[in-house]
């Protein structure tokens, strides 16, 4: 098995500085990337160090600062948008004029972006109460503009809404059949941040990796 890339690696990297900073293409239609196939979820789910959640004292949205602009000009959610939709076509100013979103999560279908939330897989207030109100501003924002991780989707943005900060032992996608997939993009980020799991969360997680 490859030796997990090091906390300080994955936080430090800047999170624009892959696909969206470099200008390069991402393909329409695309998942996340770096999802772990089931049997690599398992282990990483293993791997994970179980503890009770942590205290939501001090956490605010802003202590993780997200849709940070690339070095393009477009940010991080444009960058999602794009990656996740089908035929996106953007202005000048990185915002979508056309495409389709398809959301996973519920099998919902939309053509306007306003429709369409960038769902953190792993919600920033779960972060803060499995590890990161340990970390600094930067470290979180790189967490939240994750382009290199299983760790941003385009959904249907009332499902995202409905998901809040829930994790999965209290929320899971209305698609019964996406539930392998979002239970490996969960652990997958869980580990390259080593962030912690609760026994209910982690008992769930393994119910619907079961499913894989």
């Amino acid at each position: 098995m490859t030796p997990k890339r090091s906390l300080r690696a994955a936080l430090t990297a800047l999170p624009l500085a892959g696909a969206l900073s470099l200008g390069l293409a991402l393909p329409a239609g695309a998942e996340p990337p770096g999802i772990p196939d089931g049997a690599t979820a398992q282990t990483q789910l293993d791997e994970l160090t179980v503890a009770p959640e942590g205290s939501s004292d001090g956490y605010d949205r802003d202590k993780f600062p997200h849709w940070s602009e690339g070095s393009d000009g477009c940010s991080t959610r444009e960058a999602v948008l794009k990656r996740d939709g089908e035929n996106v076509e953007v202005g000048s100013d990185c915002y979508p004029t056309s495409g389709t979103w398809n959301s996973p999560y519920d099998g919902g279908s939309w053509t306007q972006p306003s429709d369409v939330d960038i769902d953190h897989v792993v919600p920033l207030a779960a972060a803060w109460r499995s590890g990161a109100s340990e970390w600094t501003n930067e470290q979180r924002e790189a967490f939240a503009n994750d382009l290199e991780g299983p760790q941003l989707i385009a959904v249907t943005d009332n499902v995202n809404q409905e998901k809040s900060d829930q994790t999965p032992d209290q929320w899971m996608p209305p698609e019964a059949g996406y539930h392998c997939t979002y239970a490996s993009m969960w652990v997958g980020s869980k580990h390259k941040y080593e962030l912690t799991v609760t026994e209910a969360e982690k008992t769930a997680l393994k119910d619907a990796l079961g499913t894989c």
